[in-house]
């Protein structure tokens, strides 16, 4: 009596495409190339990339971020719209290392889905070199996980992470931020990459009830407008004047990111209509019926970055950063806390 041969089973039957892996990168290498940077040994395809820190750094001190996108990819998913998440996923890291001083050197991203659609992951991991060439910074790696029946069809899930490099007499700390230093706004791009899960129920309450355009864009653009990245004309900033703090303005908006960077005793006193409320910031408050605190709390409201200067450099910086293409508000200054909040809007 002979024995049935099994039915032989590849990686494909079970649902992984090794060919379509191949396919993706060959078509990132192009993207990643155009990249690189002073630094960069060796870069996609190796099992690790290689960076070398710049020799102009004479005590360098690496900073790390790292980030998602949240749950702005379930409209990604819904409309079809993957080629600015990238950005986010790029933005998130790199502003957040920006905020120490630190010029942002290399990104690594990792792309996990159950089924890998070709067209989609290059569209995603397109605007993720995008976002390291704006930064200056060099997308050097990656991961791309295909793995069948963690996710539902269409859907995949984006990590990445972020090191950049200050000089250690440069690392920006706050520790000498002082009452009476002004405090600057630098405008967002939209709501950016945090409070998507409010976004998502307006958008659902609001129903067919939707505006075609905000702020001179179709809805869906607006509300899916990338994060700004904030880092060469900061880092510009940054050389010519003495920037004392610097807050990236994520979850918990202005009201718990600008604390992160006030020595103890201090508050930011930030003043009411000091910058324009845009047509999304006032749709999505009066479809949430939400206050003005819960607003600042849950968003950045207008502001995706603030710059803590001394009152006298303030003009000076705003017009470096205004002459970078920054939109510029001077928003509040320090002041003792007491027995108030850390953050006032009045």
């Amino acid at each position: 009596m002979t024995s049935s041969t099994p039915t032989p089973l590849s990686y494909k039957d079970a649902g992984v495409d090794i060919d379509a892996g191949d396919a993706l990168v060959d078509r990132i290498k192009p993207l990643a190339k155009k990249t690189m940077r002073e630094g960069v040994l060796a870069g996609i395809g190796g099992f690790g990339a290689l960076f070398e820190v710049p020799k102009r750094y004479k005590e360098p001190v690496l900073v790390s971020g790292t980030d998602g996108v949240g749950t702005k990819l379930k409209l990604a998913f819904e409309w079809n719209m993957h080629d600015t998440v990238g950005i986010d996923l790029v933005a998130m890291s790199v502003n957040d290392v920006l905020v120490q001083g630190a010029e942002p050197l290399f990104f690594l991203d990792y792309f996990a889905c159950g089924k890998l659609d070709v067209d989609t992951a290059a569209a995603v991991v397109g605007g993720i070199a995008r976002g390291c060439e704006i930064s200056g910074c060099a997308l050097i790696g990656g991961e791309t996980a295909e793995m069948p029946g963690m996710y539902p069809a269409g859907e995949y899930d984006l990590a990445g992470f972020a090191v950049g490099a200050v000089e250690k007499s440069k690392i920006l700390t706050g520790q000498n931020v002082k009452p009476g230093d002004v405090v600057l706004g630098l405008a967002s791009a939209g709501v950016h990459s945090n409070g998507f899960s409010l976004v998502r129920k307006v958008i659902e309450r609001a129903g067919a009830d939707l505006p075609a355009t905000l702020d001179g864009k179709p809805f869906r653009e607006a509300v899916m407008e990338p994060t700004h990245l904030y880092v060469k004309p900061v880092l510009e900033a940054l050389g010519k004047h003495p920037i004392k703090a610097l807050a990236h303005i994520t979850g918990g908006g202005l009201l718990e990111n600008i604390p992160r960077v006030l020595p103890e005793g201090t508050a930011a006193h930030l003043t009411k209509g000091s910058w324009p409320q845009t047509e999304l910031f006032a749709w999505l408050q009066k479809v949430a019926g939400i206050d003005d605190i819960e607003m600042n709390r849950t968003f950045n409201n207008g502001i995706g970055m603030v710059v803590v200067i001394d009152a006298a450099e303030a003009a000076a910086c705003a017009a470096t950063l205004r002459a970078a293409g920054e939109s510029v508000h001077e928003i509040g200054v320090i002041a003792e806390r007491g027995d108030g909040a850390a953050v006032v809007v009045a």
